[in-house]
């Protein structure tokens, strides 16, 4: 016999996808905006803010899709899960996407600085202050839903990356500008390329993490174990799986194996609480079955 919750038919991202259509416009709009003055002023710098700013939309627009299929296909029986997962996959592209652009940004700079190319200064100041100020809104959209999902925490990372590459696109063109050192605008974008590049493992490490559905992090299995068989009437815990559906979502199943005179429904309401108020589990199935079966479950060989 088992217990399970009902997870409802919207993620988190729901709440946030006004801010993420705002933010979506305004970024796209000056994408283009940037790259055109990135290609006229002959900046690298800018030309690598540009590129990152792409990735940014980029991957607002896939955390859009997701949470948009997701609305659509919640009550698709044969989806159990709904499609929370394609938040997590549109996170582990964007990774992707982004690591291609710090690479590619790095090798255009050890070019430059062989050959540093002229720039001109006064209009990458303009853009690049435009710039920054379009990322600080775009930043204060996502703020808040990205401590909630992945996918938004995805193209928050990526703001909060493109707002300081605006700044030193700021920097890079006041030297330039004052001295006349053409070395600022690679060394700038060497600088963005390698801002970018842990953030990006780091997404893509808790991305893969989910989909290869190890147990979270913040949960300690052992201890999971333990409160389980704490429960009044449980003599045994086993086939305990522990992980993530998508971030905030944590998953439960086990088998209980019970003493013959225990209450079942005691059990599952004591197991379930433990679960959600100790370890935040909010979903959980659980199977009850007498301590001495006639023919043990044995766990599973996977």
């Amino acid at each position: 016999m088992g217990a399970g919750h009902d997870h409802g038919a919207g993620t988190t991202g729901h709440r946030h996808f006004g801010r993420l259509w705002v933010a979506f416009a305004l970024l796209a709009a000056f994408m283009l905006v940037e790259t055109v003055a990135a290609l006229l002023t002959g900046s690298l710098a800018l030309l690598s803010d540009a590129g990152h700013m792409f990735t940014d939309v980029l991957g607002i627009g896939m955390a859009l899709a997701a949470i948009a299929a997701t609305r659509r296909v919640a009550e698709d029986p044969q989806r159990t899960f709904g499609l929370y997962r394609l938040e997590v996959l549109a996170a582990l592209a964007n990774a992707v996407l982004l690591a291609g652009v710090a690479v590619y940004v790095l090798v255009e700079a050890v070019h430059r600085f062989t050959a540093p190319e002229p720039v001109l200064a006064g209009p990458m100041l303009a853009v690049a202050v435009a710039g920054l100020l379009a990322n600080v809104a775009a930043f204060a959209l996502l703020r808040a839903g990205a401590r909630e999902s992945i996918n938004v925490r995805g193209a928050y990372l990526e703001v909060l990356g493109d707002l300081l590459g605006s700044v030193g696109v700021i920097v890079a063109a006041l030297v330039i500008a004052t001295t006349g050192w053409w070395y600022a605008d690679p060394l700038v974008a060497v600088g963005v390329g390698v801002f970018i590049l842990p953030r990006t493992w780091r997404l893509a490490q808790a991305a893969v993490r989910i989909l290869v559905q190890a147990a979270p992090t913040h949960l300690d299995v052992p201890r999971v174990r333990a409160r389980l068989a704490a429960v009044p009437g449980v003599r045994d815990v086993h086939d305990l799986h522990v992980w993530t559906l998508t971030p905030g979502k944590e998953v439960a199943s086990a088998h209980l194996a019970v003493t013959t005179s225990v209450e079942v429904g005691s059990v599952l309401r004591d197991a379930r609480q433990a679960l959600h108020e100790e370890f935040g589990i909010e979903h959980a199935t659980l199977q009850v079955e007498p301590a001495a079966p006639a023919e043990p479950c044995g766990p599973a060989d996977w």
